[in-house]
């Protein structure tokens, strides 16, 4: 468990500024502009040394355990996921010291004083989980040469001109001098969605394709349902998350909850489904300070700006191109997209970004500036096969998968109605937002990911499939 007396130095965020330099075209990403935007005024841009001393752009990059481990007994989940929590507690810790550190550009300082205890404690966490492996089978050989971490540097940052905005805000003034600068977004981030080209393709559908839709209207977290927990990847962890999530739907969801509590709990869903949906918090950068700003999850976990409330959102359950689907199973748990894709790399950023009226166009590491009447729209497309057995996985992915571009789930696999998430946010032109994020994950848009355990009731269930199957639009 983590230790709940542990508080960080407290984060008192600079607003960041974004300019649209990037855009994707073709095969990746095309450098299209360096100048300013008008949007964002013409004055000069500042350094990009921080008020600390550290260069921007700078984290820890750890070997992520918990992809590794794909294969866990049900036995030693428990002691596992505990220190698999704890390990994130390590290098939120260890992010923090590089950056509040005025030396941290000395490679030696950092060895010793950074990477070095790290390596100690991840080894520490790391035998912990081969002995409680051991308990229910063999430990992997490959285990312990995941304890060592690195210092990697953003190269988009590390190119640019500067990172933060002309108007960027200073540190309040009780903040505490050891508090990190704010870690993100800086203006690599962003692309004008003007100036992205189309590069969304549905796969063609077969005879015989599922193509009716079943909708769940669960609100917009109107009743301010916030938790810096992860049920799902930390269950019974407090801050497991780090970072702030939006629920709708069940009103019971927590690092705590079970599900006993998840089936016997309330909902916001109006017909009565009890599933759970949650994302991270989307903020403005504007200099503003939330409730949070003290508290783990929020700013002492550098997670700063006033939470922004969606304008909208869409939760629709989809058919397969490939042929009819079949019943999920209750309490089915699927995470898509990667909370960890900036230093693990973008294998499994599945979240993407768009703006309305531009939805052809789908960007997975940046965000889109809107223009004026377009709305940000965030999206998560959720795996649709099952491997027909199992409601989760050590790693939380390998009991689900994505159809293939044909719409074929892998063999052993079976089709299972595709969730998709959809939010929007009014965000002005020319405002500074940024996703929630583990500390040092920076903000990065590719982090992006959302989350869903299904508590449908059968018969709903069953209701949702047929709809589909008999390609009627329902809900």
């Amino acid at each position: 468990m983590r230790n709940k007396g542990h508080r960080r130095s407290r984060v008192i965020g600079t607003a960041i500024a974004a300019v649209a330099a990037l855009a994707l075209g073709g095969g990746g990403i095309v450098l299209i502009n360096d100048n300013a935007s008008a949007d964002w005024g013409n004055s000069p841009a500042p350094a990009t040394t921080t008020a600390a001393g550290q260069q921007a752009g700078t984290t820890i990059n750890c070997p992520d355990v918990t992809i590794r481990l794909s294969r866990v007994p049900q036995q030693a989940r428990s002691s596992v996921d505990t220190e698999l929590a704890r390990m994130d507690s390590q290098v939120a810790d260890a992010y923090q010291r590089l950056a509040t550190s005025r030396t941290a550009s000395d490679r030696q300082w950092v060895k010793i004083r950074v990477l070095a205890p790290l390596a100690d404690q991840r080894r520490t966490a790391l035998d912990r989980i081969g002995t409680a492996l051991d308990r229910a089978g063999d430990r992997p050989g490959w285990l312990a040469s995941l304890a060592s971490c690195e210092v990697k540097r953003d190269p988009e940052v590390a190119s640019a001109r500067g990172t933060a905005a002309p108007n960027a805000t200073a540190p309040a003034p009780n903040a505490s001098s050891s508090a990190p600068p704010a870690s993100g977004p800086v203006r690599s981030d962003f692309v004008d969605i003007r100036k992205v080209r189309p590069n969304v393709a549905a796969p063609a559908k077969r005879r015989g394709a599922s193509v009716g839709t079943f909708a769940t209207r669960c609100g917009r977290n109107g009743n301010k349902h916030f938790n810096s927990d992860n049920v799902i990847a930390a269950p019974g962890v407090s801050n497991g998350a780090h970072h702030k999530h939006d629920y709708v739907g069940n009103l019971d969801t927590n690092a705590f909850s079970t599900n006993e509590s998840l089936a016997a709990a309330g909902t916001t869903c109006t017909n009565g489904d009890r599933s759970t949906h949650y994302w991270p918090v989307l903020r403005l950068r504007n200099g503003q300070q939330e409730a949070d700003a003290n508290q783990p999850g929020g700013g002492q976990d550098g997670n700063i700006g006033r939470i922004l409330k969606p304008a909208s959102v869409k939760l629709t359950f989809k058919g397969s191109a490939a042929g009819k689907v079949t019943a999920m199973p209750r309490f089915l748990r699927i995470i898509t997209g990667d909370a960890k894709s900036f230093t693990n790399g973008p294998a499994n950023a599945n979240a993407s970004w768009s703006c309305t009226g531009f939805e052809n166009r789908q960007l997975k590491d940046k965000y889109p500036l809107c223009p004026s009447g377009s709305r940000v729209v965030r999206t998560f497309n959720f795996q649709s096969c099952w491997d027909g057995a199992n409601i989760d996985s050590a790693n939380h992915r390998t009991h689900v998968a994505f159809a293939d571009r044909n719409g074929t789930c892998p063999q052993g696999f079976r089709a299972v109605p595709q969730l998709v998430q959809r939010i929007t946010y009014d965000v002005k032109p020319g405002t500074v937002f940024a996703v929630d994020s583990f500390p040092e994950q920076l903000h990065k848009p590719v982090t992006d990911h959302g989350d869903f355990i299904n508590v449908m009731s059968n018969s709903l269930m069953r209701k949702a499939v047929s709809c589909i199957n008999g390609g009627r639009k329902c809900g």
